[in-house]
């Protein structure tokens, strides 16, 4: 027997037992928030993960905590590569060069926007970074990619998240209300709306569905558009914090990681048309739960204490946020002709 065969079996044996119990615990944590979203669909599974993550990680024995790292950090890679699939480029080009420029001036809007209201409000740079990130692009998945490579505190992600449930939940029944009774838009341009200001895709179905069907498919198709610039959000970050020298693991991050590479080329992958719809359907409820023990694993790392302190204004940068971003996607289709 060589020495790589003999050594590689310990060296399997060591990992699991080093970080077992961490990923079977980020399993079950990710297990229940898939059975509360089934209760409430409008709470997505990730939120919810994140917010048990938080209520139990103080209890946590110590010998899950390697594990549940390793399951925040590679769960969540595998989880955003895996969004990929579920849109592709013919379905984003079908809105059309208006509606692609009304998506990208809300994104772009919201991102900076927020991170100038973020000084303004006098948060840390980097809750005011995942704000802007999570509640422009596509809530938590955005806001946990953005980590992979920004300066940021496990605090600062988990209030971000925690925002994103806030101001998402609220817009379920905020939306569909102003944009009926108060600015009388039609079915297709409250589903746009809709795709465009709230924060989870699971939040964007509930906000359009007063529209009818035909406006949550709109609202999905726009609200997926703005995930696919997830990929240049991240690199560009990537690009700037690698440029500064500093990370906070003490190393430089790639100017593209690769999850998010994976991310593009499973985008290319389904725009080809050759991937099955079966594939397709249980790409995404694997992507789900990935991100969702993410998620679990998250918020374990949180301690209330220190989340707590940030709370009154970074509740007040989320209003903020939200009003900015709605109001700039209302105006932009207003404007635009599409």
């Amino acid at each position: 027997m060589s020495t790589v065969e003999a050594v590689h079996p310990e060296r399997v044996r060591v990992w699991m037992g080093r970080t077992g119990p961490g990923v079977v615990v980020a399993a079950v944590g990710a297990a229940a928030a898939m059975v509360v979203n089934g209760w409430v669909p409008a709470l997505s599974a990730l939120t919810v993960a994140v917010l048990l993550g938080v209520l139990v990680g103080g209890v946590l024995p110590e010998a899950t905590a390697d594990g549940l790292q390793w399951a925040t950090r590679k769960f969540l890679r595998i989880g955003v590569v895996l969004l990929g699939l579920q849109l592709s480029v013919g379905e984003v080009l079908r809105l059309g060069p208006g509606m692609l420029a009304v998506v990208m001036i809300t994104v772009l809007s919201g991102f900076a926007g927020t991170l100038v209201l973020g000084r303004l409000v006098g948060v840390s740079e980097g809750l005011a970074l995942m704000v802007a990130t999570g509640f422009s692009i596509c809530g938590a998945s955005a806001i946990v990619a953005m980590d992979s490579v920004a300066r940021s505190r496990k605090e600062d992600v988990a209030t971000g998240v925690t925002l994103v449930t806030i101001y998402g939940s609220a817009a379920i029944a905020v939306v569909p209300f102003l944009g009926t009774h108060v600015f009388g838009l039609d079915d297709e341009s409250l589903g746009m709306w809709a795709g465009l200001s709230v924060h989870e895709v699971a939040q964007v179905v509930a906000a359009a569905s007063p529209a009818g069907a035909a406006a949550v498919g709109t609202a999905v198709i726009v609200k997926l558009t703005r995930v696919v610039l997830l990929a240049p959000m991240v690199a560009g970050m990537g690009l700037v914090e690698r440029r500064s020298g500093v990370h906070a693991e003490g190393k430089r991050p790639p100017i593209v990681p690769m999850f998010v590479v994976g991310f593009l080329v499973m985008l290319a992958l389904r725009s080809t048309g050759a991937v099955p719809g079966g594939v397709l359907t249980g790409a995404k409820d694997v992507s789900t739960v990935l991100l969702a023990a993410a998620m679990f694993g998250l918020g374990s790392a949180v301690r209330v204490k220190e989340l707590v302190k940030t709370g009154r204004r970074g509740l007040v940068l989320g209003a903020l946020s939200t009003l900015l971003v709605g109001t700039v996607a209302l105006t932009a289709l207003t404007v635009i002709p599409r």
